[in-house]
């Protein structure tokens, strides 16, 4: 066989898929994968969907493309007022991209392009988080806070002011309050620092993601940021790609927490696999004062494409005929309470957290001291390659800023059924185990 023409990244060579239903795929020799993580977190129907594939197929009978400039087409309008009426109301203005990346890219210059046309070109930095992920474009990857991504290109980004978020797991304290408020405090004191009359937005995940493993904030963090940000007049950017359309059991998780964005980025479960589409949505006053300076100054050649808008329109009906996030919430509950069984069978679990059907799981040394184990032991890689060789595709990073700690995440298709949930348990118990026997033997 032919050495393959593509490269991604650094890693074994990889079975070539040969087809998929529901949630599960299969290779080209007949063995059968359950996908634990939705892909890249993202076919969150689950694959081979008819009505999905019906919907692309009508809109491909009428028009597959058309130009943002010289047509406007109804599954744009369409999807954009869904997407409008998710926030009910609250955020009323969209932007079509293909992308995450191009989605928290597209946030970005509309918040500088906003305060330009205020009359406040001094505004041109961004907070965000470290560790967090935003995105691979080079605008996004200021934002992130990963070093492995970063390190290639640390000397021609524009890196934002990175602080760090809660951490409920590891901080030491007076309990989470007192945590909080002492993330809050030192935050405030870096932008301060920085001059408040530079900062453009506040960029977060309101649940962590891959860079993360889903560690989690709450309603007092959140409403203290959204507090600075209106106290130092910048806006607040929430980074819905990864938990956006219905991964956490809200349409969008800001919900759970009561605190609103004024711009949000979505992709991955807007296409739901099935075909790239994300969006920017936005305060109506934010695009409204750009618009009136000249417009936009920013595009992409597949932005409000009609087969992207087609199917993801598809998939926000399908979701509301079949109350998904009903069962988001119910097989959330179970996946929460098989993980924590199993945490507590294996002492190198130190957390599970997450929320819906997204859920991390963090591996250490010792759960009391919660030392993480030695960066080169790639520990976070060998239960991966244990889980599927198993039959189950879970998804791993490294918890602390990408180079130390070890988790993966656990996020299947938001229609995944009880029995799956039961199955996908027994796979990852058979690999934790296997994991378990070698760290004996060590």
């Amino acid at each position: 066989m032919s050495p393959s023409p593509l490269f991604y990244q650094a890693g074994p060579a990889l079975p070539e898929v040969s087809h998929a239903k529901g949630v599960y795929l299969w290779d080209e020799t007949g063995k059968q994968y359950l996908d634990g993580c939705s892909g890249a977190i993202a076919c969150n129907l689950g694959h081979g969907r008819d009505d999905i594939r019906e919907a692309m197929l009508a809109q491909l009978d009428r028009v597959a493309f058309t130009y943002r400039t010289q047509f406007e087409n109804a599954p744009a309008v369409a999807l954009g007022q869904a997407l409008v009426d998710l926030t009910e109301g609250e955020l009323e203005k969209v932007f079509f991209v293909s992308s995450g990346s191009e989605a928290v890219e597209s946030a970005l210059k509309l918040a500088r392009q906003y305060f330009v046309a205020k009359g406040e070109p001094q505004r041109r930095h961004f907070v965000s988080l470290r560790p967090s992920y935003h995105g691979s474009t080079l605008g996004a990857l200021g934002v992130t806070g990963y070093e492995p991504l970063e390190a290639p290109f640390a000397d021609i980004v524009n890196a934002s002011l990175k602080v760090p978020g809660p951490d409920f797991y590891r901080h030491a304290g007076a309990g989470d309050a007192h945590h909080v408020e002492h993330v809050l405090s030192d935050t405030r004191a870096a932008i301060e620092t920085a001059g408040p009359e530079t900062i453009i937005a506040f960029v977060l995940e309101p649940v962590g993601g891959a860079s993360t493993g889903a560690r989690m904030l709450d309603r007092h963090y959140l409403d203290g940021i959204r507090a600075l940000c209106d106290e130092f007049g910048c806006l607040l950017i929430l980074d819905e790609v990864l938990t956006g359309i219905g991964r956490t059991g809200a349409w969008f998780a800001y919900q759970h927490y009561g605190v609103m964005p004024d711009l949000l980025a979505t992709a991955k479960g807007l296409g739901a696999g099935y075909y790239p589409v994300g969006a920017v949505l936005s305060r109506a006053d934010i695009v409204d004062t750009v618009m009136a300076s000249g417009g936009f100054q920013h595009g992409h050649t597949y932005a409000g494409n009609p087969l992207a808008c087609a199917t993801g329109l598809a998939v926000i009906e399908v979701m509301q005929r079949e109350n998904v996030l009903d069962n988001v919430a119910a097989r959330g509950h179970e996946l929460k309470d098989g993980l924590q069984a199993l945490k507590a069978r294996f002492p190198w679990v130190g957390d599970v957290r997450g929320l819906g059907l997204l859920w991390g799981v963090e591996l250490v040394t010792d759960a009391t001291t919660k030392i993480p184990f030695p960066a080169e032991q790639n520990r976070f890689a060998r239960i991966t390659a244990l889980a599927k060789e198993e039959g189950l595709l879970i998804y791993p990073r490294r918890t602390l800023n990408g180079v130390a700690g070890d988790h993966f995440l656990v996020t299947p298709p938001l229609t995944i059924r009880a029995d799956d949930i039961a199955e996908l348990l027994a796979r990852l118990e058979r690999a934790m185990y296997r994991f378990d026997l070698e760290l004996k033997r060590e």
